[in-house]
């Protein structure tokens, strides 16, 4: 009777976990974001958002908007360097609606032609609830580069 009474108290607390604010996590993001920089020796733009950016080649044609169709290559990591997606040699072509917080932001950052880093605190990734692939409130790092704009 005893162990029940144990498990049936340990559940309850599991259940009372505190939940943490989107403020809290967003700083605990940029801590992470800080460290990951420090370590791989990188210096990042920053939008109010919360996005790090670094542009490695700035590229030739234009710059896309929110809602465009882009034909993009990339590798996309957490910040201890493991790879969880990538896409082939030729990219992948999405609309920029239809992407992460992160990418719609972050990808009209670049030319076409351009190319470089976006690191994204998880609420412009996959947030509380990740994927299945992706833990929830996880930073993710993209190496990428824009391809083309699609018509």
């Amino acid at each position: 009777m005893k162990i029940i009474a144990l498990l049936v108290i340990g559940l309850i607390a599991l259940g009372c976990k505190k939940q943490v604010s989107e403020e809290e996590q967003l700083a605990a993001d940029l801590e992470i974001i800080q460290a990951y920089l420090v370590e791989n020796n990188l210096e990042a733009e920053t939008t109010a958002s919360g996005l790090h950016y670094i542009i490695q080649n700035p590229g030739f044609g234009n710059f896309p908007h929110s809602m465009s169709n882009v034909r993009v290559r990339y590798t996309g990591k957490f910040t201890n360097n493991s790879i969880f997606d990538q896409s082939g040699e030729l990219g992948a072509t999405f609309n920029l609606q239809n992407v992460i917080k992160g990418w719609t932001e972050g990808i009209p950052l670049f030319r076409e032609g351009g190319e470089g880093i976006l690191i994204l605190p998880s609420k412009l990734g996959y947030g509380p609830n990740g994927n299945s692939s992706i833990p929830a409130n996880s930073v993710l790092v993209f190496e990428v580069k824009l391809l083309e704009i699609v018509q």
